[in-house]
């Protein structure tokens, strides 16, 4: 096994793994309580559940698991949380006759997960399940682990993003000038994104099922400012959580334009039950997180099933820009925030910042 990229063909023993998601915090201070209030009660508008999720599943399954060959599935943030839902449901569908790349941080929480994919047990059957280190924090790793898909996949079926990074401090810069909540929850999608189109395009050209999607925040951006992408001069958390999310829109609908045949969707998850919180490093949140969960638990929805209903709208849709609500729904225009003269000066930035 090399070094950051871990392949599994036949099961290993299990092992325990913390969750891959990036946290940190500061002390409970005024503005760290607004954003868990304000992060809870994202959580909580309107998460009822919705019945026929039986049927979603098995369309989902008949769907995916009839793709002849081995597709290709790359999910950046695949080791816990909405990620880890999504590539599971992936795996089970397809028996594990797939190429499957989680790419993160945490390897040991890959290598649990990777363990208990599926294995085909067809002879001659073509398929691997991969891990690739990858702290997308830095777009130098989010390149580099781009390259490595490339050097060994020359189509990708499926691209999905949905890194998460939890943290009440201000504007915290990476080596690279990017605040490291914007370079999880946006620019290291857009740079995996361009990096991997050409073997997207290729997929597509040979007449196979492409989709990418980009799970964050579609509905709840705002209006950003034209004049300070990324936030140097006008970081506050609200305009990273809204920038963030109005950034992803305007993302979808870039890539969309440049590459018409394929399908790019953002999506709201609603209210999911996750480990963000609990895996906090700093105690008081952590304290916080079981009172928490046990609030919202009867709003929420599993990993698992919030996977069949994102998987269900990406796979059921031929909109090319796609804006995606937490049932799979199409929420159209709702709480979007942009136009052509922002998606064109966003890409070009997006870009030169990425560009490392």
């Amino acid at each position: 096994m090399n070094k950051g990229n871990y392949s599994v063909r036949s099961r290993p023993a299990s092992t325990a793994g913390v969750p891959g998601t990036c946290v940190t915090a500061s002390a409970p201070d005024t503005n760290s309580l607004a954003l868990l209030v304000a992060f809870t009660s994202v959580y909580l508008r309107g998460q009822s559940m919705v019945p026929h999720l039986s049927a979603i599943a098995q369309s989902n399954a008949a769907l995916v698991g009839g793709l002849k060959g081995a597709p290709v599935a790359v999910f950046l943030g695949g080791t816990s949380g909405i990620g880890q839902g999504l590539a599971e449901t992936f795996a089970r569908w397809r028996n594990g006759n797939a190429h499957i790349i989680i790419l993160g941080r945490n390897e040991a929480a890959a290598r649990d997960i990777i363990a208990h994919f599926p294995k085909p047990t067809a002879s001659g059957a073509s398929w691997s399940h991969e891990f690739i280190q990858c702290d997308a924090t830095l777009m130098k790793n989010v390149r580099a682990a781009a390259e490595k898909i490339l050097s060994k996949h020359p189509k990708v079926n499926y691209l999905v993003m949905t890194p998460g990074y939890f943290s009440t401090s201000g504007r915290d810069e990476t080596s690279e000038g990017i605040d490291k909540k914007l370079a999880v929850h946006y620019y290291s999608r857009w740079r995996l994104t361009y990096d991997l189109l050409p073997a997207l395009k290729k997929a597509k050209e040979e007449g196979e099922h492409v989709r990418v999607l980009s799970v964050y925040s579609t509905g709840y951006g705002g209006p950003i400012n034209e004049d300070d992408f990324g936030l140097k001069k006008t970081f506050s958390m609200k305009n990273a959580l809204e920038s963030a999310a109005t950034y992803n829109d305007l993302m979808v609908e870039a890539f969309h334009e440049r590459n018409p045949g394929i399908v790019f969707s953002h999506a709201f998850p609603g209210g999911v039950s996750t480990n963000l919180m609990s895996s906090a490093r700093t105690p008081w949140m952590r304290a916080v997180a079981p009172v928490v969960n046990t609030l919202t638990k009867p709003f929420l929805v599993t990993q698992d099933q919030c996977a069949e209903y994102l998987w269900s709208g990406l796979l059921n849709t031929n909109i090319g820009a796609y804006r995606m609500g937490r049932r799979g729904e199409n929420l159209g225009k709702q709480g979007y925030h942009g136009n052509e003269k922002l998606r064109q000066k966003l890409w070009e930035h997006s870009k030169d910042a990425t560009d490392v």
